[in-house]
């Protein structure tokens, strides 16, 4: 039983043929869409017959009878014919547009498929010249905070002290929380896994020692940037990416107002003042979960631990962590606000320059705190 509107392929045989496939033609009819097309057997069978056909130059295609087709129905015919045009091929206007469409597509994939064996040299080459290209412009960037910190010093009265106080508040205070529970819950897994190994040799009084010094010399300072580049950094560089999306950057300029003035350089000040700070809190919360740990695991009290640890970590180590965190901060907020000047107007941009910047920051701060260990490798000790 044919099914009605099926799609339909006729061969006919012209007599005059006077080799294998040629003066043959193809005719098609019936309706070559996607819900006709997806009937029970029909597909099949169609497939077959196409196949068979593939590769034949000499045949002539007319699809002129076609009822509808639809872009499905129109690349079948396009695999069959080789994904190209038939020398002798009949079409109804509306066709045209549809078989463009695919040609047009089909070239710009065969284009895209065509690499360099050498695309690896031109893939390093554009990373390295990007490189430099990000540090020339954040290099300016530093001279630009530079500059502004400068004006600011000579005229405090027309300072921006709302946006660092605005700033100070955002970076540093809101941030108290996430830094308290993380810094505490550190303190606790560190002075649980020390004490376990410290009970093996009898050394449960230099638990103290341990965690200090590796709190407040090292772990606080870098567990506060990170925190603060995850949720500061990515908050600055967004704020900066949609003022560039709403134009408001644009505006600035025409009113003359001084991106680096009222933008750039409050959020790099209020950093540098807020992350000591927070360097500060977050070492407090890491020794009270490191206390409390030592008097369960331990049996240490709290009074003895306050005791023993000034003498278990000198004072210089405190400037080292307050000193980190300054520079930490510095860091994060150039870091952020670089990226966050260089999206383009558009949200996918956004997007993809907020994750860089924050990948870019942590990155940043390790190399950081490795040169600060490199330089006072001999200091605190």
């Amino acid at each position: 039983m044919q099914i009605e509107n099926a799609p339909i392929l006729t061969i006919q045989h012209s007599e005059t043929g006077s080799s294998p496939g040629a003066g043959q033609s193809v005719i098609a009819s019936g309706v070559w869409q996607v819900h006709t097309l997806s009937r029970r057997g029909v597909l099949k069978g169609i497939t077959r017959t196409l196949a068979a056909l593939k590769h034949k130059d000499t045949l002539d295609w007319d699809l002129s009878g076609i009822e509808r087709l639809d872009h499905i129905g129109a690349q079948m015919f396009w695999n069959a014919w080789g994904k190209k045009r038939p020398s002798k091929l009949t079409l109804d206007p509306r066709q045209e547009e549809l078989f463009n469409r695919i040609e047009k597509a089909s070239g710009l994939s065969l284009a895209r498929h065509r690499t360099s064996p050498l695309h690896w040299i031109i893939v390093l080459g554009a990373g390295i010249l990007n490189f430099f290209e990000h540090l020339k412009a954040f290099i300016g960037l530093i001279g630009l905070v530079v500059q502004d910190i400068g004006r600011f010093i000579r005229n405090p009265r027309t300072g921006p002290w709302r946006e660092i106080s605005a700033n100070i508040y955002h970076s540093g205070f809101q941030a108290l929380g996430i830094t308290a529970l993380v810094g505490f819950l550190i303190g606790v897994v560190l002075s649980y896994l020390s004490a376990q190994q410290l009970k093996m040799f009898g050394g449960d009084i230099y638990l103290v020692n341990i965690l200090g010094m590796s709190v407040i010399r090292e772990l606080g300072p870098l567990l506060a940037a990170i925190l603060v580049a995850g949720r500061s950094g990515s908050s600055i560089t967004a704020q900066l990416g949609v003022m560039r999306v709403t134009e408001e950057l644009d505006a600035m300029l025409v009113m003359g107002v001084s991106h680096g003035y009222r933008l750039i350089m409050p959020k790099v000040v209020a950093l540098a003042i807020s992350m000591p700070l927070l360097v500060v809190w977050t070492d407090a919360m890491a020794l009270i979960g490191g206390m409390v740990s030592a008097k369960v695991e331990l049996g240490l009290a709290a009074r003895y631990f306050l005791q023993e640890l000034p003498e278990a970590v000198p004072v210089v180590n405190y400037n080292i962590g307050l000193l980190k965190g300054a520079t930490f901060g510095i860091l994060i907020a150039l870091v952020a606000c670089h990226f966050g000047l260089r999206i383009k107007p558009n949200t996918e941009s956004l997007g993809r320059g907020t994750t860089t910047s924050v990948v870019t920051a942590i990155t940043v701060v390790i190399v950081a705190d490795a040169v600060y260990a490199i330089i006072f490798s001999g200091v605190g000790f």
